[in-house]
């Protein structure tokens, strides 16, 4: 063969072999594409067998036209990948599939891909435990935070990594382990990213070999003891994030040296000592220290510091004043430094540039007044310096800020009056102003703040009427005027604030009446109209509410009690009011059996008189009452309902939609009405009707998730709340949910019945039963064992956001199910298991400290409801309740009355018996726990469950009994012996 043949032949053969490879690396392509199903239509629309890879989206090939890198994250793919034949592609270096829906396990076979630089699997839902990967040894990049792996992660693969740049490993469950220390011989490192990954022990002094690394973070882990003084050598940091976890010590020597160092975040801990180090990091842009034990001034050098716009130290014991230049050099956006001991006055430049939106300083001891500057700082939103010694006037446009939604300013001694400015503050959610010296009128034109959720402005000194149109505030939830010297009559107005759960004007002048408007408040569950002077008979109407508090003493009222306001809980309600008369309460003079025949008489003749006009008009409403509900009923059927099914259905939908009818009615609840479906097979269950219109405009309507806010909304929060949350969950104790039905107009929830109610029946209402102590003791623990499952047993934790003894239902059994999901929220992993939001949801009483102060929610704030529940349990009392007295609940109470033992025993209800008052004490100092004022000292409901079953009253009971039974058996044989002797 000639030199030109071979030639020709050799060419043809490599190419030969060429395109055999891109032919292979095209076939690993398209069963790529067969594995992953897509949201979006255009990622694989040009993958096809006669295309050209290089073409294909998120496909680079190199020079020789093989596959190089795979980039398809945040593409919305589902599906497994098959990792046995990517890793076949031998060009590949790039491998990217972040955040996107993929599961199934991460194979071994990842191994196969040598010449990988770039790895990134995370925000996923892989399960499982992650391979080793030690042949990797190219790797500059690995991204795995948040994949959904958990298990021991295989550290020993990062040996060999020494290449590695970025190292993120955060987000995962993996078994608790020290820091690595193969990570500490990464000098190469300069992003490393182990937040949150069951990390514990401490931080070792050799992570001061990193010395590249501008980004360290460690946050919510169990990383205990001291930061090492090594810190310091990381002069590059950018970034420090060690929040949540449990160190300790000071900031140690040296730390100043972190001089690149922008944003620093170890709130959270437990580290003392002064800020002194700090003071040298002038490059800081955020400084969060808060919920730590550090001490000492401020350093003054913050004020100087010019890129500072957020600065966090709450909740510590700082003292001094506060450098007055703070923030005046940037565009400085947030300062809470509540909950010290700081001193002097408020830095007056913090909104100079005019982008501030939150200032908290609450709980200090700042004097002076509140610089006139803040009154033109038009982006603050939540404006709090609540219990300090703040004087003067507050500067009148703080009245009228256009974005604020909070302004807290109680617990000081201002002055003077609320301006008409406030008509300005159309966002203003949460006015507190209680425990002032503030005086004048309150404004027609506070009418105008229509988003307005709670007013309180008790202590003061206000005077004049209360704003006749004051009924136009829909979404108020709490209304607090006590104490001051308002006068005239209580607007009939307020009867239209449908979302009112908290009523106090007592201590006034106010006169006239009791408006009958107030009984149609559907959420009303507190009233205090005490110490005033009103007026005439008790309006009958009050028998609808269901209140928890009722004090009307101390006024000029008369007539009757009314019989179903005659009841032990209001005891006391109605002392102080000479004119009033009652045939139950043996406190009162019984009524006239004259006046009352008068008043019979003379209604008898007014019916007589009125009879042929109700005898004339009362046919014709009968059959047009009839007709309307045979034409609801009718346009129920009438309408088109899609059934979506969780269980297995022994029902058919007309059976359903046959119950929603009046005499079925078993409730209403801030998510709708609920009705008893009693079925042909013997069996009954629950449903929830919610309507999507409003009958009265015919416009859509659907009530809020949350009882206080009220927002109409195109589409029913709630329903998409408690379906999303209960059609996936399987757990004993939370309540069952069959199936939703949603037409236009109409959506339907059926659960499984409930017969004894809910907890709070059993404990607080007319319906109470007595409860012995084993069975409070295994409605306790069924309950926590159901949000135990919530919190940790499902595949995102869910908040339940609304935890209460009437959102505890019990069986026939009185085996409890945790149920009403219209306020719960699925945590996302890439928020660190918080949820904030701009809305206090929840119930008076139940509602964790932080809710209110800093509108987060986690599962710690479940905790701490569920605590409340528990102190029900062992007191019998409601969670408010009239003898705890002014702004206290049920925790302040008991934390008032653990002093000494007699007063912890007296806590305990009296109908449990002395043999198990013991136990309840146990349980008692869980709810103690549960109700800590921090969220990091609650323990978790995990550990909850553990508590309680520790406190099972039925072990030393199981015990006795045993040895009891055995006692009488020897007895009864003896007794049978004698019987049989001659």
């Amino acid at each position: 063969m000639s030199t030109a043949n071979s030639s020709l032949f050799l060419f043809f053969f490599f190419f030969s072999i060429f395109s055999c490879i891109k032919s292979d690396d095209l076939q690993i392509l398209l069963k790529l594409k067969t594995s992953l199903q897509e949201s979006n239509t255009d990622v694989f629309s040009s993958w096809v067998s006669s295309g050209n890879m290089s073409n294909f989206m998120g496909i680079t090939c190199n020079s020789d036209g093989f596959v190089k890198e795979i980039e398809l994250s945040n593409q919305k793919l589902t599906g497994t990948l098959p990792l046995d034949s990517i890793c076949q592609l031998q060009s590949l270096d790039k491998l990217s599939f972040g955040f996107n829906s993929l599961h199934g396990s991460v194979s071994e076979e990842l191994n196969n891909c040598t010449k990988l630089q770039y790895l990134d699997l995370g925000n996923n839902f892989f399960s499982g435990a992650f391979p080793s990967i030690s042949y990797l040894s190219e790797l500059r990049f690995l991204y795995l935070n948040n994949t959904g792996v958990s298990g021991v992660f295989p550290w020993k693969s990062l040996e060999n990594m020494t290449y590695l740049v970025s190292l993120s490993l955060g987000d995962n469950s993996f078994h608790p382990a020290p820091f690595p220390n193969e990570v500490v011989k990464l000098n190469k490192l300069n992003w490393l990213y182990l937040a949150n990954c069951s990390m514990e022990g401490g931080i070792p002094s050799g992570v001061g070999n990193l010395t590249e690394l501008i980004n360290l973070e460690l946050s919510d882990n169990n990383i205990s003891g001291e930061i090492p003084a090594e810190i310091g050598n990381l002069k590059k940091l950018w970034q420090l994030e060690l929040y949540n976890n449990l160190l300790t010590g000071k900031l140690p020597v040296g730390f100043r040296n972190l001089s690149s160092l922008e944003n620093f975040d170890a709130s959270t801990n437990k580290l003392e000592g002064d800020l002194s180090e700090v003071g040298f990091l002038s490059n800081l842009v955020t400084l969060q220290l808060c919920e730590n034990q550090l001490s000492g001034e401020v350093p003054a050098e913050l004020g100087k510091f010019q890129k500072l716009v957020n600065l966090s130290l709450y909740t510590n014991q700082l003292t001094g004043p506060l450098p007055q230049e703070l923030g005046s050099w940037a565009k400085f956006d947030f300062i809470d430094v509540s909950e010290n001991l700081l001193t002097g006055p408020i830095p007056p430049t913090m909104c100079k540039r005019g982008t501030m939106r939150g200032l908290f300083m609450l709980q200090n001891k700042f004097t002076g007044e509140i610089p006139a500057s803040y009154a033109n700082c038009l982006t603050i939103v939540r404006f709090r310096v609540s219990n300090n010694s703040l004087t003067g006037i507050v500067p009148a446009g703080i009245w009228g800020l256009p974005k604020v939604n909070i302004i807290d300013i109680a617990m000081n001694q201002f002055e003077g009056p609320i301006t008409k400015d406030i008509e300005n503050a159309k966002a203003l959610g949460q006015l507190f102003a209680g425990n002032n010296r503030l005086s004048g009128e309150l404004p027609e034109e506070i009418t105008q703040a229509t988003s307005f959720v709670q007013i309180e402005l008790y202590n003061n000194q206000l005077s004049g009427k209360i704003p006749a149109s004051i009924g136009e505030l829909k979404q108020l939830s709490s209304l607090k005027l006590q104490n001051n010297r308002l006068s005239g009559p209580i607007p009939v107005s307020l009867g239209s604030c449908s979302s009112l759960s908290d009523l106090n004007m007592a201590g006034n002048s106010l006169t006239g009446p009791i408006p009958s408007t107030l009984g149609s408040l559907p959420t009303l569950n507190s009233l205090n109209l005490s110490d005033n002077a009103l007026s005439d008979e008790i309006p009958r109407s009050l028998a609808s509410l269901k209140l928890v508090i009722l004090d009307l003493s101390k006024n000029r009222l008369t007539g009757q009690i009314p019989e179903s306001l005659s009841i032990e809980a209001y005891n006391g309600s109605f002392d102080g009011n000479p004119g009033l008369c009652s045939q139950t309460i043996g406190s009162f003079k019984r009524c006239s059996r004259d006046s009352r025949m008068s008043k019979e008489v003379f209604t008898l003749i007014l019916f007589l008189a009125l009879g042929l006009m109700i005898l004339l008009v009362s046919l014709p409403i009968c059959f047009y009452l009839k007709k309307r509900e045979k034409d609801h009923d009718r346009s129920l059927k009438e309408e088109s309902w899609d059934v979506k099914s969780f269980r297995e259905l022994m029902f058919s939908e007309d059976e359903i939609l046959d119950s929603i009818k009046q005499e079925n009615l078993i409730g209403k609840g801030g998510s709708g009405n609920v009705y008893r479906a009693a079925l042909s097979s013997g069996k009954d269950f629950a449903v929830k009707h919610i309507w999507n219109t409003d009958t009265t405009t015919g416009r859509k309507k659907i009530k809020s998730t949350t009882p206080i806010l009220g927002k109409r909304s195109e589409k029913s929060k709630e329903y998409d709340a408690e379906v999303l949350t209960l059609s996936s969950i399987r757990h004993v104790n939370v309540v069952k949910l069959y199936c939703s039905m949603t037409s236009e107009d109409s959506s339907l929830l059926v659960y499984e019945y409930m017969p004894n109610g809910s907890l709070w029946d059993r404990l607080h209402s007319s319906n109470k039963m007595e409860l012995d102590w084993e069975t409070r003791h295994e409605i306790a623990v069924g309950a926590s064992k159901g949000l135990e499952y919530l919190h940790h047993g499902y595949e995102r934790p869910i908040i339940h956001r609304d935890v209460k003894s009437s959102n505890i239902l019990l069986d026939e059994f009185m085996k409890p199910r945790i149920a009403d999901f219209g306020l719960a929220k699925i945590v996302q992993a890439n928020n660190g298991g918080k949820d904030s939001t701009q809305v206090i949801a929840g119930t008076l009483g139940y509602i964790a400290p932080e809710y209110g102060y800093t509108c987060k929610v986690s599962e710690k704030s479940d905790v701490y409801s569920f605590g409340v529940v528990l102190m029900e349990l062992v007191t019998g009392k409601r969670p408010i309740e009239p003898e705890f007295g002014e702004n206290k609940d049920i925790v302040n109470w008991i934390s008032s009355k653990i002093n000494s033992r007699k007063s912890v025993m007296s806590i305990v209800d009296s109908r449990i018996p002395e043999v198990f008052k013991e136990d309840a004490i146990k349980v008692l100092r869980t709810a103690i726990l549960c109700t800590a004022r921090q969220p990091n000292l609650r323990p978790t409901i995990r550990s909850v469950v553990q508590m309680l079953e520790e406190a099972d009253p039925c072990k030393l009971v199981r015990i006795a009994i045993n040895k009891d039974d055995s006692t009488k058996k020897m007895e009864a044989k003896e007794n049978e012996k004698t019987n049989l002797d001659p």
